[in-house]
């Protein structure tokens, strides 16, 4: 499954939204979300904040191995481990996660990710384990 810009599916992630990162592709085991800098996202040193560089990328990892219903409605996933390496500093422009799938079973799936400027720095690079969950049944 390879979406489009048009046809990608909302994140369903009211901290994704909170924080204006948004999905820009998912399919095909792979995964890219895009968020523009601004002064919220930065951390006292006027670089962005070590938390925000950590969702982006373990949201595009843990997406990458995301199943797709038949109406392009994404599945679900929890994170079990994700191992971050800060590179560079961000401070202004946006930022690109892009990660893909690098094996995947049953429940477990592994992925990894970089962590990107508009100018092609490499911010940050991370790997992660992530469980697929079942979505419970509305009562």
């Amino acid at each position: 499954m390879n979406m489009h810009p048009a046809t990608v599916p909302s994140t369903d992630n009211p901290l994704l939204d909170y924080l204006g990162i948004r999905l820009a592709s998912v399919g095909d085991g792979r995964c890219t979300f895009e968020l523009d800098l601004e002064p919220r996202h930065l951390n006292r040193q006027g670089s962005v904040q070590g938390g925000v560089t950590a969702t982006l990328l373990d949201a595009a990892c843990g997406y990458a191995g995301l199943p797709a219903g038949p109406d392009g409605t994404l599945g679900h996933a929890v994170t079990v481990m994700l191992t971050i390496s800060y590179l560079s500093k961000a401070s202004t422009g946006r930022l690109r996660a892009t990660a893909q799938l690098t094996r995947a079973g049953k429940s477990l799936y592994f992925a990894s990710a970089e962590l990107t400027t508009d100018a092609g720095v490499l911010v940050a690079t991370a790997q992660g384990t992530f469980k697929r969950s079942r979505t419970l049944p509305e009562a």
